[in-house]
């Protein structure tokens, strides 16, 4: 089903590297905003930087698509030393099929890793890749996402991994 995850997890760091592995994952298309951090916050979520290494040591390779602008996601992405797809359209294939590209790898050994149900999961669904829900860092404040976050909760598993 398209708003259904391959996986669900709490938070990013839960994803072990070994999960990772285990599972042929040679790449990973990131989410920013709420998976790696909170919303508009330029510093990673407790744990991130650390579990990055940990995914880098494993020979896994590193993209960021994020629907949010070139003056939010550059930064982030460049202190972490990760190419980013700025307002990558998600949930439309756009950001996902550029993201392919860049890493090279086949569809079949790359994950996406994301937060929102309607945005995350469907365009990985709808590119073909497996993807790894994460429940979102913090819950968002505005009328928009309060939403937004309503109507994923029919979608959201009972179990988290």
């Amino acid at each position: 089903m398209l708003f259904r995850a391959t996986e669900y997890f709490r938070k990013i760091t839960d994803i072990s590297p070994d999960f990772l592995v285990e599972n042929d994952v040679k790449g990973i298309i990131l989410d920013i905003d709420n998976t790696l951090t909170t919303h508009d916050n330029p510093v990673p979520a407790e744990g991130v930087t650390e579990w990055l290494e940990q995914v880098r040591k494993k020979k896994i390779r590193l993209v960021i698509v994020s629907n949010n602008h070139p003056p939010r996601v550059m930064p982030f992405a460049e202190s972490l030393g990760i190419k980013c797809i700025c307002e990558g359209k998600k949930p439309l294939p756009t950001g996902f099929k550029q993201a392919l590209e860049w890493l090279g790898i086949p569809k079949k050994n790359v994950v996406a890793i994301g937060d929102q149900i309607f945005t995350d999961v469907l365009g990985a669904n709808l590119s073909g890749i497996r993807i790894l829900y994460t429940a979102p860092i913090e819950l968002e404040k505005t009328t928009f996402f309060k939403v937004k976050r309503t109507l994923e909760k029919p979608f959201l598993p009972k179990k988290f991994r």
